[in-house]
């Protein structure tokens, strides 16, 4: 490999997930959309099996300038109206009363990356759920990170021994600890920890802060899809406590709450006890955005303002019928996992359920017998994802049972 720097990992991408949804695509064309279970995609699909592309988000979209969606943002950091709105979208609701600065990102995803680049020295080591959006896994890798990862859960909840322990050996090797947090709404199981569990975490972190520095990466990605949309950010209230050793940095998909996962559009929301802390990282922040992405597009910060604004009624209205079809596809999903006793990790809300399997080698062979019944699904570390973003509810029915019996066989 001449050609690339000596230090990366240069073994293709065994991207899974589009494999699968491949598969899925070409068994839809060979026997037709009814005999084929599809739940592979990780976005909101309607009832009519297409993309939510939601009507109080994309006509208002369609009616920006062209020259306003054709200029640069104001600024690297993004628009002024966008960061003052993220911060007022995101974190107010909650609360959290923290000295803050929002730098505009490339969708969530912009935003993991910066806060785990801009954080941890080459060799350093992050910590990770053991059942987790594998990008966080590839992120690290590229940039010549160690990762480490705790257990997610104890029977029916957050496993806050595991958690613990594995990040109290990170503090002691080197005295800086960066934690990944995917909550609420976890993917891929849909789980959304308690405030006492958030209580409990920030205590912790306090306590590893007499060490050297903390920082939380809470990847909000599903958050406008909680259950309970009026209580979904109560648990920032818990990130007041944080001592001055301890910082958050908030990671929001605008990709996900607006369903324009194409326009690429998020913010990274630095949270800190003390205003210099928060501005040197930001500082940091700046920099890498600038050498990195330079810009995010105009149109879409414009849109996310007037939809969260002006538009408000409009888009809460509509989106609350998405959120009200995936709680029916999840009841009944999960009502009939529980009648057969399908194993499920404990799901609360989001776009997912995952199946518990923990043994990764029947998890393979599992998966590919459910393809070989024409049931599509993606596999995570010790289970299978069912993705009820894409799967409509006339689907759901007798599903749960359909795996059961497969799993049975194997």
């Amino acid at each position: 490999m001449r050609f690339v720097k000596n230090k990366v990992n240069t073994t293709p991408i065994e991207d899974n997930v589009f494999a699968v949804v491949k598969l899925a695509k070409a068994a839809k064309e060979k026997y037709g959309e009814d005999q084929v279970i599809d739940a592979t995609i990780g976005s909101l699909y309607n009832e009519n099996g297409t993309i939510v592309a939601m009507d109080s988000v994309f006509t208002p979209y369609k009616q920006i300038k062209n020259e306003t969606m054709a200029a640069y943002a104001a600024s690297f950091t993004g628009n002024e109206s966008f960061r003052n709105q993220v911060y007022q979208w995101v974190i107010q609701p909650g609360g959290c009363t923290l000295a803050h600065s929002v730098i505009a990102t490339p969708g969530g995803t912009g935003a993991v990356n910066m806060t785990i680049e801009s954080v941890l020295d080459e060799g350093e080591t992050l910590v990770l759920p053991d059942i987790a959006w594998g990008s966080y896994q590839l992120m690290a890798g590229m940039l010549n990170l160690k990762t480490v990862t705790y257990d997610l859960f104890e029977d029916d909840h957050f496993n806050l021994t595991s958690f613990k322990e594995t990040c109290q050996k990170v503090m002691d090797q080197q005295q800086k600890l960066l934690v990944v947090i995917n909550d609420p709404c976890h993917n891929p199981t849909g789980y959304s920890l308690t405030i006492d569990e958030w209580e409990e975490i920030v205590q912790f972190f306090n306590a590893c802060g007499k060490q050297g520095p903390v920082i939380l990466l809470n990847d909000i990605a599903y958050i406008d899809y909680a259950y309970d949309l009026d209580h979904c950010h109560d648990y920032m209230q818990t990130f007041n406590q944080f001592s001055d050793h301890v910082m958050a940095v908030v990671a929001f998909s605008c990709s996900k709450t607006l369903t324009s996962y194409g326009l690429r559009c998020g913010a990274a929301i630095i949270l800190g006890q003390n205003a210099e802390d928060v501005r040197n990282m930001e500082i940091v922040f700046e920099k890498t955005a600038r050498a990195t992405w330079s810009n995010i597009p105009n149109g879409a910060m414009e849109n996310f303002v007037y939809v969260t604004t002006q538009n408000l009624d409009h888009y809460l209205k509509e989106k609350q019928s998405y959120i009200d079809l995936l709680k029916q596809r999840s009841d009944v999903f999960l009502t009939e996992a529980k009648a057969c006793q399908l194993d499920c990790y404990p799901y609360k809300e989001g776009f997912f359920i995952t199946l518990a399997i923990p043994d990764n080698a029947k998890r393979d062979r599992f998966h590919q017998a459910l393809i070989d019944h024409q049931i599509y699904t993606i596999k995570v570390n010790h289970g299978i994802r069912v993705g009820i973003c894409s799967l409509s509810l006339k689907k759901c029915p007798g599903l749960a049972k359909r795996m059961k019996d497969i799993l049975d066989t194997i």
